[in-house]
């Protein structure tokens, strides 16, 4: 996967049931990035900031799927709009 939106992230993280305060302790990230990112204040992170948030979903069992890509355990999917 290329990019981490915001949706995906904040989809992420409420797979494992995490806060956002615990997504920066877990990728010290701080608050008010993560915030501002999943808000749609801040349009896009930086390349070290989303690749510490992917780190720390991926260690949770977070997978981020490409289109076609299928899940290697039960999960959710957003199918494609028709």
């Amino acid at each position: 996967m290329d990019v981490l939106t915001a949706n995906l992230c904040k989809s992420g993280r409420t797979l494992i049931a995490w806060t956002a305060q615990a997504l920066a302790d877990a990728s010290s990230v701080p608050i008010d990035t993560i915030r501002s990112f999943e808000s749609g204040r801040t349009r896009a992170l930086s390349r070290d900031n989303e690749a510490a948030i992917r780190r720390a979903l991926e260690a949770q069992g977070v997978q981020f799927l490409e289109g076609g890509q299928v899940a290697a355990g039960p999960g959710v999917a957003l199918g494609a709009k028709e």
